[in-house]
């Protein structure tokens, strides 16, 4: 069975996006080699979960239909509706809002300030 193993954010613009990811969850961003690559760390490494990269946009906007398309990631979060207002108050706006997934948690997805849209799941097995 294969598993998914890393991850990468792409931006038109790098440091927005930086300042964003930062700002919103904490993630650490490390210049990598000579080209306009990030590596991201999510968190420490005897925790669950995955690191990822930010990497310069190839192509248009995706919200042009012509740049790079990717499948959503989803982060856990302990408090849902405080992630989504903090992704407001940086420029993010909601693609959907608060919705219970049965026996699991609260998910909402949000869009950055660059068109990629992003996962939060609140884990709540009392959700219905």
């Amino acid at each position: 069975m294969s598993r998914v193993i890393h991850f990468e954010i792409h931006a038109s613009k790098p440091e927005v996006l930086i300042a964003f990811y930062s700002s919103l969850f904490n993630w650490k961003f490390q210049q990598w080699g000579a080209v306009e690559y990030w590596q991201i760390e999510t968190g420490p490494p005897d925790e669950p979960g995955i690191n990822g990269g930010l990497v310069l946009r190839r192509g248009a906007s995706p919200l042009d239909a012509q740049g790079v398309n990717a499948y959503i990631c989803t982060v856990e979060v302990d408090a849902l509706d405080e992630y989504v207002l903090k992704a407001q108050s940086l420029g993010g706006t909601v693609a959907l809002p608060k919705t219970p997934i049965p026996g699991v948690g609260w998910l909402a997805y949000v869009i950055d300030t660059d068109g990629n849209t992003l996962g939060l799941m609140q884990p709540d097995s009392s959700a219905k």
